[in-house]
């Protein structure tokens, strides 16, 4: 897999914090904010990691067939995230449609080893029967819980993570971790993984201002969604990262 690293001032930690974004060719643009924003507020060394299927696929890592319900090509292979990190050390996976508002390290720093995840434990149904480019919008339990995920890579139980497991496994099975007991799943604030239009900001209430930004179900990197709420965010830090690589 190509890798980029942020080398970003050690701070007694030696190896750089890994994240695997997913990425679809159709959303580059929003992969590449995603690791912008990422990279740019980060104050720990990071490598960012892209989750590319045909690399999987050339690597005979992945060859799962697509399904009519994956709206991304990075709805399965997501879960290569332990096997990836070669069972070491936490990483993290995130969707390409994440717009980060804060410091990394400030949701590395949240950790806790005892568990085998950690994330977002959101109670969310979808409205909506669509999402993004007119993909079919599917409801079940735990939705998003896999979205933005903390892995301890090491911890035994992740180990089944392998990929014919990944490859060969039910939806169920993997959006829903039904390889693990609910007491090893740790539990991460609502703003590390902010669903637009569905979570809100209280006013006056920092616990409530979102950290990362979640457009799940549709970004303005999409004509209908230009005007989506934070879509102003993502367009500046657009600009922000398209001034950037000019010089």
């Amino acid at each position: 897999m190509s890798a980029e690293i942020n080398g970003i001032c050690s701070n007694g930690h030696g190896k750089p914090f890994k994240i695997f974004i997913g990425y679809d060719p159709s959303e580059d643009a929003a992969y590449e904010v995603c690791r912008f924003s990422l990279q740019k507020r980060a104050s720990i060394p990071i490598e960012i990691i892209p989750i590319k299927q045909s690399e999987l696929r050339k690597r005979g890592l992945y060859w799962r067939e697509r399904g009519k319900l994956e709206s991304t090509e990075f709805s399965f292979s997501r879960f290569l995230t332990p096997y990836l990190a070669n069972y070491d050390g936490w990483a993290m996976f995130v969707d390409c449609d994440f717009l980060y508002l804060a410091d990394i390290k400030d949701l590395r720093d949240l950790i806790d080893d005892k568990y085998a995840i950690m994330c977002v434990q959101h109670d969310y149904a979808p409205k909506e029967t669509t999402k993004m480019d007119g993909a079919v919008q599917t409801v079940y339990p735990r939705k998003n819980w896999s979205s933005m995920v903390l892995y301890n890579c090491g911890h035994p139980k992740n180990k089944i993570l392998t990929p014919e497991v990944v490859n060969n496994e039910t939806g169920a099975f993997l959006h829903r971790f039904q390889w693990l007991d609910d007491s090893e799943i740790g539990e991460v604030p609502f703003v590390w993984n902010f669903l637009v239009g569905h979570n809100k900001v209280v006013e006056n209430d920092k616990s409530t201002f979102p950290k990362a930004i979640h457009y799940t179900l549709g970004g303005p990197w999409f004509e209908a969604w230009k005007d989506c709420e934070f879509g102003d965010l993502w367009l500046n830090e657009l600009e922000e990262y398209q001034k950037s690589e000019k010089n």
